[in-house]
């Protein structure tokens, strides 16, 4: 799902910050990013709720978000867009020609046992001073 914003600064990877699975997610796709172009945030800082205040009409999931040039990409939208952005893992991006009503479902599936089969921290993460600029 998309909605549209007037809003053109650097793609953002909005995540939950006390989810396993999203802070390891983070974590590779620094590790593995082509170009430093993402920025970061989690969903619980006042930052993101503010970059989310457009959408105030869209059910937002709560997994893994990319603002990307206005528009708010969720699910598996998403992921798959954020993949065009790694080094090696580029061409998963070609799932998106698969529909959302076959795809959305098995992302669903591991976005609301994430806490479940994954874990949850107390806190957020606190990046390290090496990507401390990519954090909003």
């Amino acid at each position: 799902m998309k909605t549209t914003v007037n809003e053109n600064n650097a793609p953002i990877v909005l995540f939950d910050g006390v989810c396993n699975l999203c802070n390891a997610s983070v974590q590779f796709i620094l590790k593995n990013e082509k170009e430093e172009k993402l920025k970061f945030a989690t969903i619980q800082d006042a930052r993101s709720q503010e970059l989310l205040t457009p959408f105030n009409n869209t059910e937002i999931h709560d997994s893994v978000l990319l603002l990307e040039n206005g528009i708010l990409y969720q699910e598996s939208d998403a992921a798959l867009r954020i993949a065009r952005y790694l080094k090696f893992y580029r061409f998963f991006y070609f799932l998106i020609y698969i529909p959302r009503w076959i795809r959305n479902p098995l992302y669903r599936l591991i976005a609301g046992n994430r806490y479940k089969w994954f874990g949850k921290r107390d806190q957020c993460m606190i990046p390290d001073k090496k990507v401390a600029h990519r954090f909003l």
